[in-house]
């Protein structure tokens, strides 16, 4: 499975951004989607996942701000950040994982600052 990872950018404290991921395959057959992010100087961390059972898991720093969800139809999970702080700086990764296989897309920098 392929993922490609879109829509990073820079933006000003408070803005808004929208992450897309497309994969190559169905996502109805992932079993488990997220996204990642890693800092300058610091190991890589969950921001937000999401199974295809519906189940959600978000990082604690980015709850009420940033929000998940997959379209199966697009084969894309987005990832909706609102109020971007400063400290949201950081590459973004999309992660599947399924039958014990992980995949990661390339990578989509996001840069908060004013």
């Amino acid at each position: 499975v392929q993922l490609q990872a879109s829509g990073g950018g820079s933006v000003q404290p408070g803005g808004s951004l929208r992450l897309s991921c497309t994969a190559s395959a169905k996502i109805s057959g992932l079993r488990y989607m997220g996204w990642y992010r890693q800092a300058p100087g610091k190991q890589r961390e969950l921001v937000a996942s999401l199974t295809n059972g519906g189940r959600f898991n978000k990082s604690e720093s980015v709850k009420g701000r940033f929000f998940i969800s997959r379209d199966n139809a697009q084969n894309t999970m987005y990832l909706q950040m609102n109020s971007l702080k400063p400290e949201d700086t950081a590459v973004y990764y999309c992660n599947a994982n399924n039958n014990g296989e992980s995949y990661w897309g390339q990578g989509t920098q996001v840069t908060v600052s004013s």
